[in-house]
């Protein structure tokens, strides 16, 4: 698999990443073992870039991802999103980017994501009340 530098802090992903949104909600209902064996599948083959977000799901997402990584956590170049504010029932709240609510969502992910940090930590939305 073909390797790119992300950003310049020495971060390098592969070519084809893995996005796991439709795994958790979207597209119809889940499969848990599907997906988990899907991630795994990807890894085999080479890929390394792991996106999901706090949203989606919402929040099972992460959790579905962090078992599907947590005995190959080594293996991964992790990135999930911060920003869309979604309720227990999955109702859309709006969009977040201040300080506090980006270090409780952040706090929150990696909980989920059973993870000690997170590779690739990103604003899903942009707060159009908070500066860049």
């Amino acid at each position: 698999m073909q390797k790119r530098k992300l950003g310049q802090q020495g971060l390098e992903v592969s070519a084809l990443g893995l996005g796991c949104m439709g795994m958790s909600e979207f597209y119809g209902q889940g499969d848990e073992t599907e997906s988990i064996a899907t991630i795994h599948r990807s890894l085999e083959l080479g890929i390394n870039f792991i996106d999901t977000a706090d949203m989606y799901g919402p929040f099972t997402n992460e959790i579905l991802v962090g078992q599907a990584i947590r005995e190959r956590r080594d293996e991964v170049i992790l990135a999930t999103k911060f920003g869309n504010v979604r309720g227990p029932n999955g109702e859309f709240l709006g969009i977040r980017g201040d300080a506090e609510y980006v270090r409780q969502a952040c706090d929150a992910s990696l909980s989920r994501l059973g993870v000690d940090h997170i590779d690739l930590y990103y604003q899903h939305r942009v707060d159009p009340g908070v500066p860049i």
